[in-house]
């Protein structure tokens, strides 16, 4: 089988920088990309060999601000230049030779699992769509990871740092990986390079308080969509998911599996891959 190539390519005035997986003339094309504030070096890899040796190429990237990719503020999760560089990863997909521009899908986790719903929504060249622990409600999940005894603080904090950013200060950050949180625990065990930086600008947070990709859920159809929800997830709470997921309209399927936010792509990275593989060559091969 080919190796995976280190690739670039532009997006919104900046250059974003992923893998492609080769999968022979005429493949399919599966575009992918990872949550908040991680990159494509945790656990990426291994599921995107899984769709490769099902006959499927895959573009793999870091989003801007994260890894490899460019852009600034450096750790700076902008849902909706996310969401428009992800439509650019899709136009460059398109024109990667060999590939059949006409059978294309994405994958997204967590908070590109909300992004998969978003542009499945509104870009009819998506073919096909897997949205894995996906990140559905922006209040309501804000509301869960900041307690109601500091909420108030908090958006005064975020109020400050964006009049502080207006007169020039640097941006304020704040760790992504939380002393005690699953999330720490996650990239202990997958971060092995030590590529993973643990910070997240203030503004990431009162951004992702606004972004709501459950609102796009009824919009998908007749793309093809399946989520794969973890039942005891409580990063992008399961309730939320499965919400979204009634909101949907067909062909959709469901799979749930006994786990946590970030078994899947640990103990669960079996099942659910191979989920994943299954509905995209039910529906691109």
């Amino acid at each position: 089988m080919t190796e995976r190539q280190d690739i670039s390519f532009a997006a919104g005035g900046v250059q974003l920088a992923g893998w492609f997986y080769p999968a022979g003339d005429g493949a399919p094309v599966i575009v992918m990309s990872h949550g908040l504030s991680a990159i494509r070096r945790l656990n990426l890899d291994e599921m995107a060999k899984v769709f490769q040796a099902a006959g499927l190429a895959v573009l793999c990237y870091d989003h801007r601000n994260f890894g490899d990719s460019g852009g600034e503020p450096r750790q700076e999760a902008d849902p909706w230049a996310q969401v428009r560089d992800m439509r650019d990863a899709i136009t460059f997909a398109r024109t990667i030779p060999g590939i059949d521009p006409e059978r294309l899908g994405i994958w997204g986790t967590s908070y590109s699992g909300g992004h998969v719903l978003t542009v499945a929504a509104l870009d009819r060249r998506v073919k096909c769509v897997v949205s894995q622990v996906p990140f559905t409600h922006g209040a309501r999940t804000f509301d869960t990871w900041v307690p109601e005894r500091a909420r108030e603080k908090t958006l005064l904090r975020m109020q400050k740092d964006r009049e502080a950013r207006y007169a020039g200060a640097a941006p304020e950050t704040v760790p992504a990986a939380i002393e005690g949180t699953e999330t720490e625990e996650w990239v202990k065990k997958t971060d092995t390079h030590g590529d993973y930086v643990n910070a997240l600008t203030l503004r990431s947070l009162e951004m992702l308080r606004e972004y709501e990709p459950h609102s796009f859920a009824a919009r998908i159809a007749p793309t093809p969509l399946m989520m794969i929800v973890a039942d005891r997830d409580t990063q992008t709470p399961t309730a939320g998911q499965l919400e979204t997921f009634e909101l949907a309209n067909e062909p959709k399927k469901l799979v749930r599996l006994d786990c946590r936010h970030y078994d899947p792509y640990m103990s669960h990275i079996g099942e659910a891959s191979a989920a994943a593989r299954d509905w995209f060559l039910t529906h691109l091969g």
